[in-house]
């Protein structure tokens, strides 16, 4: 697999990361409903790609990213340095727990690990990056009731069964689902994963739409590639 990965306006070396670019990340980037921001935080970067990418789509945003991983960090900043977006870039090579922030963002992202309750990968760097359990999006969801600004959101890409769960717990923190995107794999079936909104006003009647990725297997639906003909090159 190639190291770099050329989009139409950046390019992301991910040799150095455990965990490449993938499906989940370039959707929730190009999916999420956003109107123009100040400040924004990736958390668990990885490579950097959605926080590049949504220094492409918010022109005007500054664009912070969080990683734990040491590798993972390096490897994200060299991306971020250079792009184009450079001077409206920054990385936080630690924990968004550990983070020293001042101020708040109007807007916190994540494609977080997410294999809760299941065995451990062997390989302790992916095990580091797609390993978690409910304490993880308690303390995430802790750190956006108090990071958020007044309209802030947050917005996550999960597996179905955990976007129910972290609806029920985030209304006790003041943060209340307000739009779910239903991504499947192709028509008919069920989602497995959700785009999902939180922000502190409550909403009378939740936001849904669906999305599916194939139209036929190995064809890519319509739908994908207007997502994503911003960014991907073969698009």
């Amino acid at each position: 697999m190639a190291s770099i990965f050329r989009f139409k306006q950046f390019e992301v070396d991910q040799s150095d990361c455990a965990m490449k670019i993938n499906t989940d990340g370039v959707l929730l980037a190009s999916l999420l409903e956003v109107e123009p921001v100040d400040r924004v935080l990736d958390v668990g970067t990885g490579t950097g790609v959605i926080a590049l990418m949504l220094a492409q789509r918010l022109v005007d945003s500054r664009v912070e990213a969080v990683e734990i991983d040491p590798l993972a960090a390096a490897m994200a900043d060299r991306n971020f340095r250079n792009s184009i977006f450079q001077e409206r870039l920054e990385l936080h090579a630690t924990s968004f727990q550990q983070m020293d922030v001042q101020g708040h963002y109007d807007l916190i992202v994540s494609n977080p690990p997410f294999y809760t309750d299941s065995l451990h990968n062997p390989d302790e760097r992916k095990k580091l990056a797609r390993h978690t359990d409910l304490d993880f999006f308690a303390e995430l969801l802790d750190f956006a009731a108090l990071r958020l600004s007044d309209r802030g959101k947050l917005v996550l890409i999960v597996p179905t069964a955990l976007a129910e769960t972290l609806t029920k717990i985030s209304a006790e923190r003041g943060l209340y689902c307000s739009s779910e995107v239903q991504i499947s794999s192709f028509e008919g079936e069920s989602a497995i994963r959700k785009i999902v909104t939180f922000e502190r006003l409550r909403v009378e009647l939740l936001a849904q739409r669906t999305f599916v990725i194939y139209a036929a297997k190995g064809i890519y639906s319509e739908a994908y590639r207007n997502a994503l003909a911003p960014y991907f090159l073969a698009f």
